[in-house]
């Protein structure tokens, strides 16, 4: 009997040792999962207004809890020589939880930036300290030519010099400046930069290619030891280009007296740059510290996603558009508005058609708001004439029709 109870004792060990080894195997299995999920990018943003308003420091307050700085244009040199300051809202600066990021524009046609332009930009900086905004660095964007980046490396290194060792020198990159022999000493003058993979280089590449960005991340990467980020788009713009299919006119966030024989409406899908952001979220390059949203959206910023649509990318949130058609009877009888609504998180490209049921027996119609009317073989249509995104909770009046019927059939192709 006792040799039977040692052998069952010896027995119980050996299983509960199995066990423990499982358990253990088990949960060092988990914790490698946990280390192989993708981490989210640290995200900031851009606040680009010259004059602020009650629409951006709403915009603001409402992201707070999404990004982790902000990057707030102070001032911008014209091609003139000519100072633009901006007039921000200083209590929203002030109060912040976030650090700041001071941005001063260099237009891109600037002759090369000299000493005055050092001792300008560190005036600037003084005097946002004095209205108590907490200022962890300065950023200069400067489309600066690529045969000019020497000089503009000199002038980087002056400015350094009068800057404090604490306070953090930013530069915007362009991809164009990626076949410079000169790009590596550049970007070692400064302390982080932010490549823009937004451009207009042919309105019929469009404003953001998910692939073409890749290429340029990687490119990048190889050319740089310090921290960089990358700045992704929600906004659009309009491109206006002359007979000769050259670029006339690009107007974003400030409209334009633009001149041209054509021009065209570039979006950034927002369900293209988010399945570009988990992309990087996965498998960030080499260097790659954090994401810059250019720019904050607000209420009242017509070329920009919605709001709710950019804290739902942010968030990582699923995206849905949920588009319909609706046709409101007016005062007048027989007399209907066609109304688009997205009552969905993402904004929506606009639906390329929007049909009216010929059971409706509709015998007039037109469209508006970029729509205009068109038959074939099935009645009635509103046709797009112009691209443009529907934003989330937001409505248009796309045209108007008269039917015989008090309810008409409408639907949407895409």
């Amino acid at each position: 009997m006792p040799r039977c109870s040692s052998f069952g004792l010896h027995s119980r060990h050996r299983r509960l040792r199995s066990f423990s080894v499982l358990l253990l195997l088990s949960i060092c299995g988990l914790l490698g999962a946990c280390q192989r999920a993708p981490q989210v990018l640290p995200q900031q943003a851009y606040i680009w207004q010259r004059q602020w308003n009650p629409a951006v420091v709403a915009a603001m307050q409402a992201s707070e809890q999404l990004v982790g700085g902000w990057r707030v244009l102070a001032a911008e040199l014209t091609a003139q020589r000519q100072w633009n300051t901006a007039n921000p809202d200083w209590q929203a600066l002030k109060t912040t939880q976030h650090a700041i990021v001071m941005v001063v524009r260099l237009d891109g046609q600037t002759e090369s930036p000299d000493a005055a332009t050092h001792a300008r930009i560190i005036d600037l900086l003084a005097r946002w300290r004095q209205r108590g905004v907490p200022v962890a660095g300065v950023e200069i964007d400067y489309d600066c030519p690529t045969s000019q980046l020497p000089a503009y490396r000199h002038f980087l290194a002056g400015l350094r010099q009068g800057l404090e060792r604490d306070l953090t020198l930013s530069i915007t990159a362009l991809p164009t400046w990626l076949n410079s022999p000169v790009l590596g000493e550049l970007l070692a003058v400064a302390d982080e930069s932010v490549l823009q993979v937004h451009a207009v280089m042919n309105p019929r590449q469009g404003l953001f290619d998910a692939e073409r960005a890749q290429a340029w991340l990687k490119a990048y990467a190889k050319q740089t030891s310090h921290p960089w980020r990358v700045a992704l788009p929600s906004y659009g713009t309009r491109v206006s280009w002359d007979d000769n299919g050259r670029i006339s006119a690009v107007e974003s966030e400030r409209p334009l007296l633009a001149s041209g024989s054509a021009a065209q409406e570039l979006t950034a899908s927002p369900t293209t740059v988010s399945a570009f952001l988990a992309r990087l979220d996965k498998d960030p390059a080499a260097g790659l510290v954090g994401v810059v949203w250019f720019r904050l959206p607000t209420e009242d910023d017509v070329r920009n996603w919605s709001l709710p649509t950019w804290q739902a990318v942010l968030a990582r949130q699923p995206l849905r558009a949920v588009v319909t058609v609706e046709a409101q009877a007016s005062a007048q009888a027989g007399l209907h508005d066609l109304t688009l609504r997205n009552n969905g998180n993402a904004d929506s490209t606009l639906p390329l058609i929007v049909r009216i049921d010929a059971a409706s027996a509709c015998d007039a119609a037109d469209g508006i708001n970029g729509y205009a009317l068109e038959a074939d073989a099935q009645g009635k249509y509103l046709r797009r004439t112009r691209d443009g995104l529907l934003r989330a909770g937001y409505q248009r009046n796309i045209g108007w029709a008269h039917c015989g019927q008090p309810h008409i059939q409408l639907h949407v192709e895409h």
